[in-house]
């Protein structure tokens, strides 16, 4: 009788704890999720790439100098209320799902970058032409601010436990096809139109393509299925509530932990250590990105002065690599771990940041390509793993609205703001390593986070149980835990009926 009571206790696994993932299902929730980022990149990578040109049409009183800041200003404004976004729709997912949100997100994505293609210039209208774009900015952001910590966490709740980094990575992948795309269109459209109609008209055409990709975008999103961990703690939640109202109505304790204000005050009181790997690790992966692929082009033609052309196709060719090699990276990590690709990209950024800066300054197009191709292998690191890392930080019940601050605030603070910072840095010093020292700190940031990073490869979500991806992988993890648990029970057994024994 012990003995069974000793099993029991060990809690083996059932099959009602097994989820197995359904293939069509997951081919879904990663394309629609993917195709939110790609969305969300387009409208960066042309950004990016038009940053001297619509400094030119929206602030034309300026110096080219302060033209570029200024349209990096503008820029960075957005991410100034992607942690209010990431406020508003992270415990709003995790109390309402994650597919509304991110439907919502989706919507207010495309309906803000398609706005600036139709926007009036200075010229036309004067001061309130740059406002408009700040306006536009913002609601871009305000969006933002749940997209990301959304689409990772619902990758991750359909993802089967050992294919989590592969499959997460076509999410990022989705991030840098976009960029691509923007970025390519703006380059074909420069080498077509020049300058000057790039500066007529040109400038608009890249934005008014975002309404069709965000119909595209909105139509798979709203054919998703929720997510199995999501209706999993739904469902305990609903009998957890029916419970307190048969045993005599509502728990004041139990509503107030289900409220907003009782998630946000778990997440910072239990979870704040969680919170600070996550902002630790968001800074590393998103300082790099926004470094290579928002500023570097800027970087390379109007402070180094390069051929606008030719950097815009180093650039571009360094996204291609990574599109090219992040799934592999994702996959790597499945069998590796998270931990190590993270460490080894760190310690790789901190070592390798100054010789491609380096490279990149001296001109011409071999010497920079290499230094664009290191700063690439060493986004890509980054990119290929945080979206099978940052969701299994937290667990199911507040995994959307405490990835939405932690990364959102991250992201505010020290990512968006790259751009912005690296080139008042560089106008104001003279000196253009700024980009390096910049990178070399993210990396001594990101090695700390890492060290404290628990491996999470091959292991269920918090507050999940086991996702597989067949019947017959569920029916061996039951039989094997199981007798797992006969083995421990066995063993206390002895020690108890025979302490002295070894």
């Amino acid at each position: 009788m012990l003995r069974i009571l000793l099993r029991r206790r060990k809690h083996a696994l059932s099959a009602a704890d097994v989820t197995v993932a359904d293939r069509p299902q997951v081919r879904r929730a990663v394309s629609a999720a993917a195709l939110g980022n790609t969305m969300e990149w387009f409208d960066f990578g042309v950004y990016a790439y038009l940053a001297g040109t619509l400094g030119k049409v929206f602030f034309p009183a300026s110096s080219p100098g302060a033209q570029v800041v200024s349209a990096f200003a503008t820029f960075a404004a957005a991410f100034l209320v992607r942690p209010l976004g990431g406020l508003v729709f992270g415990p709003l997912g995790d109390r309402i799902g994650r597919k509304r949100v991110l439907a919502a997100t989706m919507i207010m994505m495309a309906i803000s970058t398609f706005a600036v293609g139709l926007l009036p210039t200075y010229a036309a209208i004067g001061f309130a032409a740059p406002l408009l774009l700040l306006v536009c900015r913002l609601v871009q952001g305000f969006s933002t601010g749940g997209e990301y910590a959304g689409a990772t966490t619902y990758i991750a709740e359909y993802a089967p436990d050992k294919r989590r980094g592969f499959l997460g990575s076509w999410l990022d992948f989705g991030t840098f096809v976009g960029y691509s795309l923007g970025s390519g269109l703006v380059t074909v459209l420069t080498a077509v139109l020049g300058d000057d109609g790039m500066t007529d008209w040109g400038w608009r055409l890249p934005f008014i393509l975002a309404g069709p990709l965000g119909l595209i975008g909105l139509y798979m999103r709203l054919h998703l299925e929720e997510t199995p961990a999501f209706e999993r703690e739904a469902e305990a939640a609903r009998e957890e509530a029916e419970k307190i109202r048969s045993e005599g109505g509502d728990d004041p304790v139990e509503v107030a932990r289900q409220s907003g204000h009782g998630r946000l005050k778990e997440i910072f009181t239990r979870h704040w250590q969680a919170v600070l790997i996550c902002m630790g690790l968001v800074l590393l992966y998103n300082v790099t990105n926004y470094m290579v692929t928002s500023y570097l082009p800027t970087f390379m033609s109007e402070t180094l002065h390069q051929d606008a052309l030719t950097a815009q196709l180093l650039v571009l060719g360094t996204m291609i690599v990574v599109v090219l090699t992040i799934t592999t990276v994702g996959r790597t990590s499945d069998r590796w771990g998270r931990r190590p690709v993270f460490m080894a990209g760190s310690i790789a950024l901190i070592l390798l940041a100054a010789p491609a800066v380096l490279l990149i300054r001296a001109g011409g197009i071999l010497l920079p390509a290499f230094g664009c191709l290191i700063l690439g292998l060493l986004l890509v690191c980054f990119a290929g793993t945080s979206a099978a890392t940052l969701p299994a930080l937290f667990p199911t019940r507040l995994r959307y609205g405490a990835l939405s601050i932690a990364f959102n605030i991250s992201v505010s603070l020290f990512g968006g703001t790259t751009p912005l910072f690296a080139s008042a840095l560089v106008q104001a010093t003279g000196d253009t390593m700024v980009p390096a020292y910049y990178l070399m700190v993210a990396g001594l940031i990101g090695l700390v986070a890492t060290f404290f990073l628990h491996e999470t490869a091959g292991k269920p979500l918090r507050g999940s149980g086991p996702m597989v991806e067949t019947s017959e992988q569920a029916r061996q993890l039951v039989a094997r835990s199981r007798t797992q648990a006969g083995r421990r029970a066995r063993d206390l057994w002895i020690r108890l009926r025979h302490p002295w024994a070894r």
